[in-house]
């Protein structure tokens, strides 16, 4: 049992790490907190679910066609919602308070429009070419979507870091999200490097959304919401923009719910986030890593 509990908190922790590595990403480095992003994942897994019910794909058609459509509709809510928000707000903190009412109205328009077409029903790949299959071993069983999820995890884990800290886009986005007035003075294009950002951070939970279909076998209109939550845990735990604080934060939580559902009724496991995000602003409010000087909203 140890074996496939380690399994299960590995496979756990890869789906939170993928989902919360794009809302740190974007909060810590161009400070916005988009609260759409759970809609997004279920939307695009819904755009995936459209096409899959008329064209029967593979999982390496629907995975980038999730992923593209997250992108883009991050992209949209950015050019659309977030970005005349800036320029039309007066003071830093306006813009803060408008962009979280600006995310949960547009995420309450993504999960309307899902509501509507599904009246309300989940929805998932069945009609799709992709059949899960289970290999089981003498102290535990694994899926090949459970490999995938983890592959993931790792992928997204260590191209974020590289990307973030080798990379020349990378470093103008940490230094737009420690001082963006400086990194406008030094040449740093911060619209389009947003832009950018939001791309991959909607890519992400588009990763996310495909992978947690497949792994659930479904998905319900309202399934983006409760891990948005999930993420706000993973980040206020680890710290905001940090790529290893992300990776704890995950792996904290997933460890502590798989514990939790395992060995006991799992009445709490809901409560775990709450539980850590209160536990965590009561001691260090910036995280295991945050910095002092990123931004909160």
């Amino acid at each position: 049992m140890i074996v496939q509990d380690l399994v299960n908190i590995t496979v756990l922790f890869s789906i939170y790490l993928v989902f919360s590595m794009g809302i740190s990403m974007v909060w810590g480095s161009i400070g916005v907190l988009n609260l759409a992003h759970g809609s997004v994942l279920m939307f695009s897994a819904f755009s995936g679910y459209l096409v899959v019910e008329h064209t029967p794909l593979a999982l390496v058609f629907v995975l980038p066609l999730c992923m593209a459509v997250a992108a883009l509709v991050s992209v949209l809510l950015q050019l659309v919602v977030f970005e005349p928000i800036m320029k039309q707000s007066g003071t830093a903190q306006m813009a803060e308070l408008q962009i979280l009412i600006g995310g949960i109205g547009a995420g309450a328009v993504l999960l309307a429009i899902v509501q509507k077409a599904t009246t309300n029903a989940p929805f998932g790949f069945t009609e799709g070419k992709f059949r899960i299959t289970t290999y089981v071993f003498e102290n535990f069983r694994v899926s090949n979507i459970q490999l995938m999820i983890i592959a993931a995890g790792l992928a997204v884990g260590i191209g974020t870091a590289w990307w973030m800290n080798k990379s020349r886009s990378g470093l103008a986005l940490r230094a737009i999200g420690v001082d963006p007035e400086t990194a406008s003075l030094m040449g740093i294009r911060r619209v389009r490097l947003a832009r950018m950002t939001m791309a991959v951070g909607g890519a992400y939970a588009g990763l996310a959304g495909a992978l947690l279909t497949y792994q659930l076998g479904a998905l319900a209109p309202e399934s983006g919401d409760s891990f948005l939550i999930k993420a706000f845990a993973v980040i206020i735990l680890g710290g905001v923009g940090s790529v290893v604080g992300v990776v704890s934060g995950a792996l904290v939580l997933a460890l502590s719910e798989t514990l939790i559902l395992t060995y006991t009724s799992g009445t709490w496991v809901d409560g775990v986030s709450f539980l850590v995000i209160l536990a965590v602003l009561l001691v260090r409010p910036r995280g295991i890593f945050g910095r002092a000087e990123v931004r909160r909203t």
